[in-house]
């Protein structure tokens, strides 16, 4: 009899997909559930930045010796001044990670270590890997609505009305940019007031900020991070480069730590540190290390702008032709093109799901999350035309 009594957990319903989209033979079928960026033939390459600086590091790295539980300094200060600025840069500490998930998980164990913080507040919808890391920490989760799905727009009522019962010290999860899954962000004057009220109430942030760049540009999208940072004393920000810079497998990020003195905050990122000791011990470093150098280097982080600004516009031009072919059919799918980055969340039945999926060769999350990028120009209109027929409303019955 085996020691391990346990059941088998569900699979996953994403990398269900990722199979079920292999294994379909119909040369029309559509990818637009697996969070990656795509090209207009469909591919995720690796950016000529990137390129040059594996090339410089293969010719002058010196060794491969570890670096620690804090990771690559150079990469978390150069990220740092490139996210927030040189002034609010000064005012963070950071350890390097194994992607923004490994930040969200050292930042969630951080919390629940915390003597002042149990407990932290999750915007709903979000992304699908959110709760489970802050349950797996032991916080306890506490959810609103936070998006108005069917309206297509950020509820800022919802979220003031859940935190009036927020208690000095809890944590608050909010996505930077280009939120995951709907597209819908907060505007500058929302942005203001949810830092006024984390202010005003005492609470913790927590930033998410993953796409940085391919919402409206790179310091535009680092501007509700900033405003926040620059209202509340205390605040965490779990950092991802594994979109804006196409490095998935890399798994490249940092956990940045803000406190309102120098000894609370090299107390805080002790206490990360040591968590990250008892986890994985030291983060990989060949993605932060890419990273730096071509952060590094004047003209390589010119031609990552460049490549980056054109991973935005495809979106942008993506967002746009698809809402006006919506538009042709008589769907009110407007709200598209204002919504910004990689996702945006369509107000689905599940039946039309699996229609588009069984029916049309199109592939979507189960909860009608779908990627732009991974759609190229020429099936925008198959696939409004798809949605129009399995989004209409059923016929009226004749009468006799």
């Amino acid at each position: 009899m085996s020691t391990f009594l346990m059941q088998p957990c569900p699979d996953d319903p994403i990398l269900s997909l990722i199979g079920m989209f292999r294994d379909d033979p119909r040369s029309t079928k559509i990818d637009l559930s697996v969070g990656v960026f795509r090209n207009e033939e469909g591919q995720t390459p690796v950016l000529h930045a990137v390129k040059q600086a594996e090339s410089h590091l293969v010719a002058t790295q010196p060794t491969k010796t570890y670096l620690g539980p804090v990771g690559n300094t150079a990469f978390t200060a150069a990220v740092a001044r490139m996210a927030f600025g040189e002034a609010r840069a000064q005012r963070l500490s950071g350890l390097q990670t194994p992607g923004g998930t490994g930040a969200l998980r050292v930042a969630a164990d951080l919390l629940a270590r915390n003597a002042n913080t149990g407990r932290i507040w999750i915007g709903l919808p979000t992304w699908s890997n959110h709760i489970p890391v802050f349950e797996a920490a032991g916080l306890e989760i506490l959810t609103y609505g936070a998006i108005d799905i069917a309206a297509q727009r950020f509820d800022l009522d919802a979220l003031q009305a859940a935190l009036a019962a927020a208690r000095p010290g809890d944590a608050v999860l909010l996505q930077g940019c280009c939120h995951n899954p709907t597209g819908i962000d907060p505007d500058s004057a929302q942005w203001a007031a949810i830092a006024a009220l984390l202010e005003e109430k005492g609470l913790l942030p927590l930033i998410d900020l993953a796409y940085q760049g391919l919402g409206r540009g790179i310091s535009e999208d680092g501007e509700a991070a900033g405003r926040v940072l620059d209202t509340v004393p205390d605040a965490l920000v779990a950092y991802s480069c594994n979109k804006n810079f196409g490095l998935y497998r890399e798994r490249v990020g940092a956990l940045f730590i803000q406190a309102e003195n120098a000894a609370a905050r090299q107390a805080a990122a002790s206490n990360a540190a040591d968590l990250v000791r008892a986890n994985y011990s030291m983060p990989p470093d060949h993605g932060a290390a890419v990273v730096a150098c071509i952060l590094g280097d004047a003209q390589l982080t010119q031609d990552w702008k460049a490549e980056l600004e054109a991973m935005r516009t495809r979106l942008a031009t993506i967002r746009n032709a698809l809402a006006e072919a919506c538009s042709t059919h008589g769907l009110a799918l407007e709200a598209i093109a204002r919504q910004r980055g990689m996702f945006s969340r369509l107000a689905l039945a599940p039946s039309a799901i699996s229609a588009l999926r069984e029916e049309h060769a199109i592939y979507m999350a189960p909860d009608g999350r779908i990627n732009l990028a991974g759609l190229a120009m020429a099936d925008v209109a198959r696939l409004a035309a798809a949605l129009a027929r399995e989004c209409a409303p059923p016929p009226e019955p004749m009468m006799s």
